[in-house]
């Protein structure tokens, strides 16, 4: 599977159900209310993979901090921007001083607001709700649907995106009344990120920006990833066999994320066994009863809104008897995660995993 073709895939079957608010993020949760305890002093439980109950994972701290001062750019810039055939071509950008950022998990706008230049949006998608965001234009409905008309309002002096939300077509009409379209790959995984940082900050004149902040997010990532890794079991047979799936219980859809859709990156980081993975399931498929039994998680990850959308834990249990055949249903171990921070590799992509990792080691721990 291409870069981000996981994420192109999930917009579809959005638009397939034609939800309005089928792939929104959830609401932004509120800053906690005292410092965390470090993530390397909570108490893991002895036995991960027999511990009962939910977990939802927070992150600590929903704002951005910029990589640095606000760097000075270098314009006119040429961006490479991604065609639709997996093509490049080259995008000239004059001027960056008002900035559409827009993607299905907000995270090009939170790379614009880390690499220091928050100060230039004037328009975002529907999952960009960290601080700072409040007051600007939201483009985006239903998630995914883009809102051309606002988007030319705005007057914007270019457009970054990665082909998430539209249709396609419309953004690109974008640039026949003189908006040039930067249309970046964006991939879920960690390296990713720091590819986007780059790609996000060349289009912006920052390339030193966009290399600081490449260099943050793989620190941060490693260390946190140390971490994680003296909470989880040592031995191959203790790890706990983890599943990602996606719910929207509204509209009947069930799906399993397997091997380059950003779940299994997120899965080893968190010192688990990707139980998609290691049966070979690559993207995102159909949930079935047969696969279900067959992976036997011992923790099924999710987004917040999607187990609400089931009606919580027993709402799944009851719509699909097969999850409960299952360790993880056996133990009704849910882990969930804001819609537009779980999956949303980019700045926080850190603090996305020490706040997984406490919901699934130390779950007392976690708020």
């Amino acid at each position: 599977m291409r870069p981000g073709r996981l994420a192109r895939a999930l917009a579809g079957a959005c638009a397939v159900v034609a939800l309005a608010a089928a792939c929104a993020a959830s609401p932004a949760a509120e800053p906690a209310a005292a410092p965390r305890t470090d993530l390397a002093e909570v108490s893991p439980v002895v036995d991960p993979r027999a511990y009962e109950g939910p977990s939802t994972a927070t992150l600590a701290d929903e704002a951005i901090e910029p990589v640095g001062p606000r760097p000075e750019q270098d314009l006119p810039a040429t961006a490479p921007s991604r065609e639709a055939d997996g093509s490049s071509e080259p995008v000239e950008v004059r001027r960056a001083d008002r900035v559409v950022a827009m993607d299905l998990s907000g995270s090009i706008a939170a790379t614009v607001w880390a690499l220091g230049l928050g100060d230039t949006l004037v328009g975002v998608d529907q999952a960009a709700t960290f601080p700072g965001t409040e007051g600007l234009e939201t483009v985006t409905s239903g998630g995914h649907s883009v809102n051309a008309e606002s988007i030319i309002a705005l007057a914007p002096d270019v457009v970054i995106t990665d082909g998430t939300v539209g249709p396609r077509d419309v953004v690109e009409q974008l640039a026949d009344v003189g908006i040039p379209v930067v249309f970046v790959d964006n991939e879920a995984s960690y390296a990713g990120a720091g590819q986007l940082a780059r790609d996000v900050a060349a289009a912006l004149g920052a390339p030193e920006a966009g290399e600081d902040l490449a260099d943050r997010i793989a620190d941060d990532v490693a260390e946190t990833t140390d971490v994680v890794a003296r909470l989880a079991p040592e031995a191959e047979g203790d790890r706990v066999r983890m599943l990602f799936l996606y719910l929207r219980g509204s509209a009947g859809v069930y799906y399993l994320f397997g091997e380059e859709s950003g779940a299994d990156e997120l899965i080893d980081a968190l010192g688990g066994v990707d139980v998609a993975g290691e049966l070979g399931w690559e993207g995102m498929r159909p949930m079935t009863d047969e696969a279900l039994v067959a992976a036997d998680p011992d923790l099924i990850l999710t987004m917040t809104g999607g187990i609400a959308s089931v009606g919580g834990v027993d709402g799944l249990l009851e719509a699909k008897p097969a999850i409960a055949l299952t360790a993880a249903g056996q133990h009704r171990r849910i882990v969930d995660m804001d819609d537009g921070a779980v999956l949303s590799f980019g700045p926080r992509s850190a603090d996305v995993l020490d706040a997984l990792a406490r919901a699934v080691y130390a779950p007392g721990d976690a708020p």
